[in-house]
């Protein structure tokens, strides 16, 4: 039980950041297909992503471009994360490829991150992030 009931409240809180990337999907989505017809990335205007999504878990969803390169913060709300003082966030970042394509790929954090969403917060522990985005 010592070792279960950790790893038990770890997995469950690996659940609900889940939740978070599934709202990611949405606007990768929206991105990708703005990049794909345009050979551009959108502004944040253009890019229609819902970035308060209402949850009890995702506080906010936060897009922008660095250099060229898209990225998409999801800042989770702290109670979700146990012994949190504040929201924390994870990352997509997205490289450009050939086809009008874009590549998407999870990171626990990005130096850039705090440039586009002011209130994200502290990097997730990686512990917490879903196992794809563990770096």
């Amino acid at each position: 039980a010592a070792i279960a009931l950790p790893a038990y409240q770890d997995y469950t809180v690996r659940a609900k950041v889940s939740e978070a990337l599934a709202g990611l999907a949405e606007a990768k989505t929206t991105i990708a297909e703005y990049y794909s017809a345009n050979n551009a990335l959108p502004s944040v205007a253009a890019a229609g992503i819902n970035s308060n999504p209402n949850t009890d878990i995702v506080a906010s969803i936060v897009y922008g471009s660095v250099r060229g390169v898209p990225l998409l913060v999801a800042v989770i709300q702290s109670e979700t994360i146990p012994g949190a003082a504040a929201d924390e966030h994870f990352v997509l970042s997205g490289s450009t490829a050939s086809g009008n394509r874009i590549i998407w790929t999870c990171k626990p954090t990005s130096t850039n991150a705090a440039s586009i969403a002011t209130n994200a917060g502290n990097a997730i522990a990686t512990k917490y992030l879903p196992a794809n985005c563990r770096g």
